[in-house]
């Protein structure tokens, strides 16, 4: 990519997106093209023809997806399978047609089977049975993986597809229904502190072992693979740590600074006892991440007090 090179960020109000812009900005590019939602709905096929037809992208970040923690996934099935079909599907036929120089797909590490091996390394993609809470949404990301290889084996297009693991920081989702556990917990630990709260309760046994990667991080990733990555295969994005809910739980006390105690809900699920990405093939690259966990929550932290004005 140039510096003057016309990039679409699809998706560029979310956590992923947001930080592509950023990072891209950064690095001096100055020819960013954004749309928000009520601009172009990427669900409507016409509709994202007409804009790459107008624009005319050299290079797509496709970030854009409808996302959310385990309930949102399990409870609103269909439209997490139709809305993200529908954009990756109109976005990536539409890159093929307009003559994309390069698209990068962002998928998701649920795309895994449940029982996969762990780590999870790329090959372990349709070995088995999904995670069924969220069997949707990896169905849908899956085929944006298989999109992005099909389009490349039939028509020679340089689409690419990275696996995050899972995100954290600015731009995220609080809603304590409806987001991911690190934002979930932030705005749990807070409210708890300003109520002076004896207690924060929190679902499960804290024993599962899960790995967290900085928002900010993420895109730095997406950035090298767009510049450096070009094969079909697509690329898990992780920092190869991992910690345990319990631990991850008392390190977002301590950043938040709530003085109670935690208590943990033996009756609610754990969820996958374990979830580590394997990224050694990025690593191999030359790539690694650079926000420690502890520093990242508290960046997290700052921006979720900056966005709440609290």
């Amino acid at each position: 990519m140039e510096k003057q090179s016309k990039i679409f960020v699809a998706g560029h109000r979310g956590m992923v997106g947001s930080a592509i812009v950023r990072k891209l900005e950064q690095e001096g590019f100055t020819n960013i093209i954004t749309r928000t939602s009520a601009e172009l709905d990427l669900r409507n096929q016409e509709a994202v023809h007409v804009f790459f037809e107008k624009e005319r992208p050299e290079y797509v970040f496709l970030a854009a997806a409808k996302v959310g923690g385990i309930l949102a996934n399990n409870t609103y099935r269909a439209e997490f399978l139709y809305d993200n079909l529908l954009m990756e599907s109109n976005i990536i036929h539409a890159a093929y047609k307009n003559e994309v120089k390069k698209l990068l797909f962002l998928g998701s590490s649920c795309i895994y089977p449940k029982l996969a091996p762990q780590p999870l390394k790329e090959e372990h993609l349709l070995t088995g049975l999904l995670e069924p809470t969220n069997e949707p949404y990896a169905i849908a990301k899956i085929a944006g993986i298989k999109l992005c290889e099909a389009y490349r084996d039939q028509y020679g297009c340089n689409f690419i597809a990275a696996m995050p693991t899972n995100l954290y920081g600015p731009g995220d989702n609080y809603h304590l229904q409806n987001s991911h556990v690190i934002p979930a917990m932030i705005r749990k630990f807070h409210e708890a502190k300003v109520n002076s709260a004896a207690t924060v309760e929190i679902w499960g046994t804290g024993t599962p072992l899960r790995e967290f990667m900085y928002a900010d991080d993420m895109a730095a990733a997406c950035f090298f693979l767009m510049q450096e990555y070009d094969e079909k295969l697509f690329v898990n994005v992780g920092t190869g740590e991992e910690i345990t809910i319990k631990d991850l739980a008392l390190l977002i006390k301590e950043v938040t600074g709530f003085a109670g105690t935690i208590q943990f809900d033996t009756s609610k699920p754990d969820g996958t006892p374990r979830k580590l990405m394997d990224s050694s093939k990025l690593h191999a690259l030359g790539w690694k991440h650079t926000t420690s966990l502890r520093d990242g929550l508290a960046k997290a932290y700052r921006f979720f007090q900056q966005e709440n004005k609290v």
